[in-house]
């Protein structure tokens, strides 16, 4: 993971610049009756160069959340079409 100093900002990978900070987000990946929704997944968000990126860790978990997404919460979510 990037670097952190006194003011919580982390160094970014892509540009270098020490305004990255961590975030957590919402993310979605499959769709339809295999789309599986994480809450609170840590993203690394540079405001320099606008950069969004996860942590090889982050994604081994998000990895096996898919593999695994039977053990998941089924919850009712309201879901629109763009088109």
């Amino acid at each position: 993971m990037s670097n952190h100093n006194k003011n919580n900002l982390l160094i970014c990978d892509a540009c270098a610049a020490q305004t990255a900070q961590l975030k957590f987000m919402t993310r979605s990946y499959g769709r339809g009756i295999d789309l599986l929704i994480i809450e609170d997944v840590p993203v690394i968000v540079c405001q320099h160069c606008g950069e969004s990126y996860m942590t090889a860790e982050t994604m081994h978990e998000i990895a096996y959340k898919i593999h695994y997404k039977s053990l998941a919460i089924p919850k009712l979510v309201a879901v629109a079409a763009f088109a």
